[in-house]
């Protein structure tokens, strides 16, 4: 099988980033184009961003999860500890997140450490999802192999009966993570691919160093 795909083109031309014009704190930057972008009706999900591991098994990996928080100390995504994710995670905590939205020809890379975050927020997130999503964190050993969807749809109406009229507590094995970076690097489109890049490095806790990329 074989397709060339080399006539694919686009020119970019919807926006510019100076690096006169960036703040110099990169989560204000962040906020600004989330904030932005979240307007568009061509995205659906702009919190939705790929989050890349190193496995187990030395590979890296990326999957697309959804951003829950975003504060002045990093970004918060929820899942399954036990996950393939999760095991990693716990094995070498160093990430990487990055949004791609194409409608504003804009992408935003963040290399950073992942940590859990408070069990008071996995269980404040947890409490405010909706009731078929906390069955649904139990009833899935995410990662695991399975014999076929019918183990899953029969696991979660017995819990269901177990649960009526009942609380449903979130589980230990599930909470959040929140990615603290180091780096973060935005990507805006222009013409000729001759792209702005501006990224910031973190060199002490509270100061980042703020420099323009060739594309």
């Amino acid at each position: 099988m074989e397709r060339d795909l080399s006539n694919y083109r686009k020119s970019y031309k919807k926006n510019e980033l100076l690096l006169e014009n960036t703040s110099e704190n990169p989560f204000e930057l962040f906020r600004d184009w989330f904030v932005e972008v979240d307007q568009y009706k061509e995205i659906d999900e702009a919190n939705a961003m790929t989050i890349s591991t190193i496995g187990l098994d030395g590979f890296p990996k990326s999957r697309v999860v959804l951003l829950k928080k975003y504060t002045s100390e990093g970004f918060i995504f929820y899942t399954n500890y036990n996950s393939e994710k999760g095991k990693a995670i716990r094995a070498n905590p160093n990430v990487c997140l990055s949004f791609f939205w194409p409608a504003a020809e804009r992408q935003i890379i963040i290399k950073g450490q992942a940590e859990k975050v408070p069990e008071s927020l996995s269980d404040d997130y947890f409490e405010s999802r909706p009731r078929g999503s906390k069955l649904g964190a139990i009833v899935s050993n995410q990662s695991q192999p399975i014999k076929d969807r019918d183990v899953l749809e029969k696991k979660l109406k017995s819990l269901e009966s177990q649960f009526e009229g009942r609380e449903i507590e979130r589980p230990e094995f599930w909470g959040g993570f929140i990615v603290k970076p180091i780096e973060l690097e935005f990507w805006q489109g222009r013409p000729n691919r001759l792209h702005d890049r501006i990224r910031y490095k973190l060199e002490t806790p509270q100061n980042w160093k703020k420099e323009r990329l060739s594309p």
